[in-house]
């Protein structure tokens, strides 16, 4: 998903290479975040979790966003383990977030509005079952809103949905230098051909959803 820079003159094709092949960085995030008593969190995956990540922290109600590892059969994925497609995980998203200001259903309005459902293993530029589209549950009141939502989607596609609908397990929280790493690389390759003009799509398309800019 992510861009290795190797030289100063890089081609796009280059530009949007796959995630397993990014080289991690030295700068971590820090990520000090302790929830409330009040506080729920929801999983959702739809591609790079760098671009999630910053989507979902932009809406009101949000109080962080995680990047992580969900949905697959081994424990304790890494991000290259994940790379290879045979650990099961798609790259995730833990939201946490204030049920008295956000609710789940508007959360998986940000979902699927955030990323084409249609897509099977994958978001443009990044293919792989680790890029692939699921929204987990964890009651079956959250199923039936996730359940719902698809039916709707669909009459608007002429493409099946692909998103995988499943019963939330585990989250396996990525390593820190994935955390926050669009706001904290705005200059990097991926982040400002793939990342911000996808968190860019989001806020124009639903600017009633959007945090209050900080001055």
């Amino acid at each position: 998903m992510k861009f290795l820079q190797t030289s100063s003159i890089i081609s796009f094709s280059i530009l949007l290479m796959a995630c397993f092949s990014f080289t991690e960085t030295k700068e971590v995030a820090e990520k000090q975040y302790q929830p409330n008593a009040t506080t729920e969190v929801a999983y959702f995956a739809s591609g790079c979790f760098w671009c999630v990540e910053a989507v979902f922290e932009s809406v009101k109600g949000v109080e962080e966003a995680v990047s992580g590892y969900a949905g697959g059969f081994t424990d304790n994925p890494t991000y290259q383990s994940i790379g290879s497609g045979k650990t099961g995980h798609a790259e995730a998203v833990a939201v946490y977030y204030n049920p008295a200001e956000v609710s789940f259903e508007t959360l998986v309005t940000v979902f699927f509005g955030s990323h084409d459902p249609t897509t099977v293993n994958g978001q443009k530029p990044d293919y792989g079952t680790q890029y692939r589209s699921i929204a987990f549950y964890k009651t079956e009141a959250q199923k039936t809103i996730i359940d719902n939502a698809i039916a709707e989607l669909q009459k608007q596609y002429t493409k099946k949905i692909a998103t995988e609908v499943t019963l939330f397990t585990k989250f396996y929280k990525a390593e820190d230098y994935h955390q926050d790493f669009e706001r904290r690389n705005p200059n990097q390759g991926y982040v400002k051909a793939v990342s911000i003009p996808r968190l860019n799509r989001f806020k124009k398309k639903f600017p009633e959803l959007l945090k209050e800019e900080k001055k």
